[in-house]
């Protein structure tokens, strides 16, 4: 996919010199903040949990939950990986 994106001249500037305006840089950050929104979705689930007066999860469960939600992710890159 190409993507074109309109950045303040100074941002811009910045970002171009700490080496983050090429695709592996994108690629990285993107990769980064998908995983943070997963675990704070995965946390505001759980407090939701919590207060609906719900057991907590065990250990087995949570993973079982991650790895539901990765196996969701992959389909719909359309990837086995």
């Amino acid at each position: 996919m190409e993507l074109t994106v309109n950045l303040p001249d100074e941002l811009a500037s910045k970002a171009q010199a700490a080496g983050l305006l090429n695709s592996e840089a994108i690629e990285k950050l993107l990769r980064e903040q998908l995983r943070k929104q997963a675990g704070q979705e995965l946390r505001a689930m759980m407090d939701k949990l919590s207060a609906d007066g719900a057991p907590p999860m065990t250990e087995d469960e949570v993973q079982a939950e991650i790895e539901a939600y990765r196996a969701e992710r992959r389909a719909k890159r359309g990837t086995a990986s």
